[in-house]
């Protein structure tokens, strides 16, 4: 009992220094959909084989005291200078970056959004080294060298619908020697968006499955013969079948018809009782499918309406209604 009350307390502790760190880094490095880095984004501190360098000379110079070596002070001296000279140049290989956030491509849960980063020098000086990776996704190490800018493609899991963010963004390096870990959390407002999970659900109540879009029907018109009917009170004359009835085969009326287009209405209503995911996942579905097949439909949400189209700029509107469906900051 004693054991789960003091793992509680430690873990309340972590989970407020945390919120402190995110809340400082909120103010100090605001998210922004460009950056430039200075030393206001940028963190410096020895690393692993800094600190064992670090010791290291510490033991070098406590030797060189104890036995009063002009070799051991000047070789522990030199080594410190080399220590500095790298914290400066550690320092300017992330110092004048300009990180620029670029776009984020759509995605469903459990897939991974594509998140691209361009990352352009700002003053003329070359750049190695430069790891960036965000905490659950994939990562990358660039140079900038010859080239003025590169763009970083970054890969990130995402789960539900709605507005996607990866968090901060981290930029890091240890060049030139690896003595000293300079780095820097930034965050560029960048997100992606989710679109609902297709779920497959029998077929559309209404949908008029045996009619093609653009096939002829059988309503009234007169664009194409259509066929024969028995003579009914009204038809015009002009319709009647004459020849057939000079055969003896009765009075038979010619029929026409007009094209009909279908236009299918995916209709926040087909499916009652289903919950709103489960809404959203069967509307989604069917939005692919008939996009797929290249036929027209429409959409009709209890707060947005979208007329029949096609199209790829049309399935992305459905699909964003969709996903932003009952969503804060649309």
């Amino acid at each position: 009992m004693n054991g789960t009350s003091s793992a509680q307390r430690t873990g309340g502790i972590a989970a407020r220094l945390r919120l402190r760190l995110r809340q400082w880094l909120d103010r100090r490095i605001p998210p922004a959909r460009e950056v430039t880095l200075d030393q206001r984004q940028i963190f410096i501190f020895p690393s692993r084989t800094g600190l064992f360098f670090g010791i290291c000379l510490l033991v070098m110079l406590i030797a060189a005291i104890n036995f009063e070596n002009n070799l051991s002070y000047g070789l522990t001296f030199l080594l410190a200078t080399l220590f500095v000279v790298a914290v400066l140049h550690t320092y300017a290989n992330l110092s004048g970056l300009i990180i620029r956030a670029v776009r984020a491509q759509p995605a469903f849960p459990g897939q991974q959004s594509e998140f691209q980063v361009m990352v352009e020098r700002g003053k003329q000086r070359q750049h190695y080294g430069l790891y960036l990776s965000w905490r659950e996704g994939s990562d990358a190490l660039i140079n900038l060298l010859d080239e003025d800018s590169a763009v970083v493609h970054l890969h990130v899991p995402v789960d539900k619908r709605g507005w996607y963010s990866p968090g901060r963004l981290l930029v890091e390096s240890t060049y030139p020697v690896g003595l000293l870990r300079c780095w820097t959390w930034i965050d560029l407002d960048l997100h992606a968006l989710v679109y609902p999970r297709p779920v497959a659900s029998p077929d559309l109540p209404g949908l008029a499955a045996d009619t093609p879009d653009g096939a002829a029907a059988p309503v009234a018109g007169n664009d194409d013969f259509y066929g024969f009917r028995d003579y009914r009170k009204g038809d015009s004359l002009r319709q009647v079948y004459w020849k057939g009835l000079a055969k003896g085969q009765g009075v038979k009326t010619k029929h026409y018809t007009a094209y009909a287009d279908r236009s299918v209405w995916l209709d926040w209503e087909l499916f009652p009782g289903a919950g709103v995911e489960q809404r959203l996942s069967h509307l989604c579905y069917w939005a692919l499918e008939f996009d797929g097949r290249g036929e027209e439909y429409g959409l009709r949400l209890p707060s947005v309406t979208i007329q029949p189209a096609v199209g790829e700029k049309h399935r992305e509107q459905v699909l964003k209604e969709l996903a932003l469906f009952s969503q804060e900051g649309r």
